[in-house]
């Protein structure tokens, strides 16, 4: 790995982290103790920080301290570029889960998809919520917490969707940091696949980041999720830069 391509990786986690923030950020031998309540991962789970870290077996003990004293079960997301844990996290029974790619592109390498029934807005409308809490099969706490993150959000951000028979069919969010566009919570309802509103939304996200200013965008998807890979790959997202995954401490026998 080159020294140009370590800093892109690193301002990428930087930037992904802070386009869906959590509500509690602990720094403990530099690694970030996020915390939200709920079942969203990224917002619950320890995340490397750039630079020099601790020890792995002073790091996982912290950790446990942390989210244990909370009532949460310990959860490491443990990216390619800073896997030390890994053997530690084995030889304490920590199982993997929630393999993810991170994709990453040019801004003038995207394609460009202009649609007119597509509407963006800086912040989150109730139909918008609405419609990704139905979309994501979202409990009362998991709405409580999304709600909670939007609004922590800082900086440049626009939210889109894009509606089919007088009701939101597909929508999805970005965030610019740091010169990045960082695209968010991609979904279209399942009545309404297979008819390129996932292409128009993210498509309508770019076409405004770019007037933005971003220079470049990136985007975390689930490995084995085929059709999100296959959309994104039309729009240009070509460049697989690194990979991520969940070590989750199994639960101790009662």
């Amino acid at each position: 790995m080159t020294v140009v391509d370590d800093d892109l990786n690193w301002r990428i986690e930087q930037a992904c982290r802070e386009g869906w923030p959590a509500a509690v950020e602990t720094v403990a031998d530099g690694w970030l103790l996020r915390r939200s309540g709920g079942r969203i991962r990224r917002t619950n789970s320890a995340n490397p920080l750039r630079g020099k870290r601790g020890a792995p077996a002073k790091v996982i003990d912290a950790a446990e301290s942390f989210y244990i004293g909370h009532g949460q079960t310990p959860l490491f997301r443990v990216p390619d570029i800073a896997n030390e844990l890994e053997a530690a996290l084995d030889q304490r029974g920590y199982q993997p889960e929630g393999g993810t790619i991170h994709l990453h592109a040019g801004i003038n390498d995207l394609a460009q998809v202009r649609d007119e029934q597509v509407a963006l807005s800086q912040v989150p409308g109730e139909d918008w919520l609405a419609a990704r809490f139905r979309m994501g099969a979202y409990d009362d706490t998991d709405r409580r917490v999304f709600r909670e993150m939007t609004g922590l959000i800082v900086g440049d951000r626009a939210f889109v969707s894009c509606e089919r028979d007088s009701e939101i069919a597909a929508l999805a969010y970005v965030v610019i940091r740091d010169g990045l566009l960082v695209v968010e919570s991609v979904e279209t309802d399942s009545r309404f696949r297979q008819q390129g509103l996932g292409r128009k939304t993210v498509g309508g996200l770019i076409d405004w980041a770019r007037q933005a200013g971003a220079s470049a965008a990136c985007l975390q998807v689930v490995a084995d999720n085929a059709p999100g890979r296959a959309l994104y790959a039309s729009l240009g997202f070509n460049r697989e830069l690194y990979r991520y995954h969940y070590r989750r401490k199994p639960h101790e026998p009662r």
